[in-house]
């Protein structure tokens, strides 16, 4: 899937490349972060590109995402996905429900799959918890993501050995 994404966007300029990626809920910065080091960027240009292409699609999930979730339920197979995709969400962030904002940051910050920005903004509107607190706990995980997933591909932080 990563190659045939990397193959339709090859044309265009590498930061924007890492950039896109960053923004993809499977690949976030775990995906992001080693492909802007592999096409040549320096590990703080794509610590910051991709920490930024991570942070984009956050905005609008918390804060458009409820009048959305309405209109997309009138249709049964968008309601029998969000019901899945809540019902997961939520079996899989129970530190958010319990500490809320500072949940929500350490959800955010441990680069795991099923972690990271677009799941914890998802978290975050299914346990109420107010965009002025949101944004900010998902932009601290995801600066925290960025650095760990940066030192794991720069071979200083081994993920495996964790």
């Amino acid at each position: 899937m990563i190659e045939g994404l990397l193959k339709a966007l090859s044309g265009l300029p590498r930061e924007w490349i890492a950039f896109v990626v960053s923004m993809l809920p499977i690949a976030e910065l775990r995906g992001g972060i080693p492909i802007a080091v592999n096409l040549g960027m320096s590990w703080r240009e794509a610590y910051l590109v991709c920490v930024l292409g991570n942070f984009v699609p956050v905005i609008p999930i918390v804060l458009v995402f409820g009048p959305l979730e309405k209109l997309l339920r009138r249709w049964p197979p968008f309601d029998r996905f969000l019901t899945r995709l809540f019902a997961r969400t939520k079996r899989r962030s129970e530190i958010v429900e319990r500490y809320e904002a500072l949940g929500l940051v350490a959800f955010v910050a441990i680069p795991l799959p099923v972690t990271g920005a677009w799941t914890g903004a998802l978290a975050a509107y299914l346990f109420g918890i107010r965009p002025r607190y949101a944004l900010p706990a998902i932009g601290l995980g995801i600066l925290i993501a960025g650095i760990v997933v940066t030192l794991a591909t720069q071979g200083v932080l081994h993920l495996w050995r964790l």
